[in-house]
C-alpha cells in the first residue's frame, strides 16, 4: 500500500477505485440477457443511495449535481428528483425510459460525489426490473459487486428466485460471493 493510501486511511479518507465504480456500467449489458433469458424488463427508474452528509461542502456538491442532472435532462430527457427517505439516506431517483440513459445518469452523479470527497458516503445504487413481481440489483459501492434482491411481502425475500437469478447471471456482472452481504433493502422509493 503506497504511503498516501495508508495515510488516507487512517485518517478517514477513502476513494473508490476508477474499475469499481466503472462495473457498473455491467448491469445494461446484462439486462439483454435478463429481458430475453428471465422476461425481466427494466423499469425506467433507478436510484442512487447515500449516507446524510452534515457539511457546507455537501450544499455545493448537491447543487452540482443538480446542475449537472438539469443540463443531462435536456439532453436525454431524464427525469431526476433527490429525496431524503425515514432513515435520513439520500436519494438521487432518476426516470427514464431508455435503461443505458439511467445507467450514465447513475454512474454520472456517483462519480461527481467522489471527485467531491464523498466517495465513502456512497452507499448503493439500484435497478428496478420488472415481470410477476419486482426484481432489484443492488450495486454495493463498497464492495464494487451488484447482489440481486426479491422483496416479498411483510419483509421476507424470495432467496430461491434471487439465487436462480445470480446463476444466470454471475458471468455478465460482477457479483457479491458472499450472501451474507445481500443486504435487504425495505421501501426502495424506485
Amino acid at each position: 500500500m503506497a504511503w498516501k493510501d495508508a495515510l488516507d486511511s487512517l485518517f478517514g479518507k477513502t476513494t473508490l477505485p476508477r474499475a469499481t465504480i466503472d462495473n457498473l456500467f455491467s448491469i445494461a449489458t446484462a439486462s439483454v440477457t435478463m429481458q430475453g433469458a428471465m422476461n425481466l424488463n427494466p423499469s425506467k427508474t433507478a436510484g442512487l443511495c447515500f449516507k446524510p452528509i452534515e457539511s457546507s461542502t455537501y450544499d455545493t456538491a448537491r447543487t452540482e449535481i443538480e446542475e449537472l442532472l438539469e443540463l443531462s435532462s435536456r439532453e436525454t430527457k431524464t427525469g431526476y428528483r433527490i429525496i431524503t427517505d425515514a432513515y435520513r439516506f439520500t436519494w438521487v431517483l432518476l426516470e427514464d425510459p431508455d435503461f443505458d440513459d439511467l445507467v450514465t445518469g447513475i454512474h454520472l452523479v456517483s462519480q461527481t460525489l467522489i471527485e467531491r470527497g464523498f466517495g465513502s458516503y456512497l452507499l448503493c445504487a439500484v435497478f428496478r426490473f420488472e415481470h410477476e413481481k419486482p426484481v432489484y440489483w443492488i450495486y454495493n459501492f463498497k464492495q464494487g459487486r451488484y447482489y440481486p434482491f426479491v422483496p416479498l411481502p411483510d419483509q421476507k425475500r424470495d432467496n430461491a428466485a434471487e439465487f436462480r437469478i445470480k446463476s444466470l447471471l454471475e458471468k455478465e456482472l460482477p457479483i457479491q460471493k458472499e450472501t451474507g452481504l445481500w443486504y435487504p433493502l425495505w421501501g426502495i422509493p424506485v
